[in-house]
């Protein structure tokens, strides 16, 4: 598939704002992942997911599926028993089913770039929500910027992490 937009790669050296970064992912929030994931297969013809779940530093459960469409990463999240607040967007637990956007995602091209991606949330006086690394493969952090109804993910990614999120299925157009 060719696209029909020439995009012009942002030079990590001429960075100076949160979104001077390559966006590649849409994340969505929900109280029943199975459920999400069976409408996105059947009305949005994503079927091949990689799922990833674990525990919460600060406390609970996440599970997440990941899922490629094109040049686009696809996110689903489902918390349990969590009191980061980066996931306090997450619906009631009342709710019969809820699906809201929570991020959109950004990978640094470099070191240099990464840190100029926090100066520039420093600058504008937007929150750190979340910062976390894992040791040999990423860096990770959310950006609350307050007038905007979701969060900025941003990853540097080492070569562990590249690969991890290149193994992440890609589904075919149907």
């Amino acid at each position: 598939m060719s696209f029909l937009f020439d995009r012009q790669a942002i030079e990590s050296s001429k960075s100076h704002s949160v979104l001077h970064a390559e966006h590649f992912q849409s994340a969505y929030l929900t109280n029943d992942i199975d459920r999400a994931c069976s409408l996105f297969a059947e009305q949005l013809g994503i079927n091949a997911f990689q799922r990833l779940e674990g525990e919460i530093p600060s406390g609970g459960h996440i599970r997440v599926e990941l899922a490629w469409v094109g040049n686009v990463m696809y996110e689903l999240m489902q918390t349990t028993h969590s009191v980061e607040s980066v996931y306090a967007l997450q619906p009631g637990p009342n709710d019969p089913f809820s699906l809201v956007h929570h991020h959109l995602g950004y990978v640094a091209a470099d070191r240099g770039q990464w840190d100029q991606i926090l100066a520039s949330a420093q600058a504008h006086g937007f929150e750190i929500a979340y910062r976390n690394r894992t040791e040999g493969f990423l860096e990770v952090c959310f950006i609350d910027v307050p007038w905007l109804p979701h969060y900025l993910e941003y990853f540097l990614l080492e070569p562990a992490g590249r690969s991890f999120l290149q193994s992440v299925p890609q589904n075919p157009g149907s």
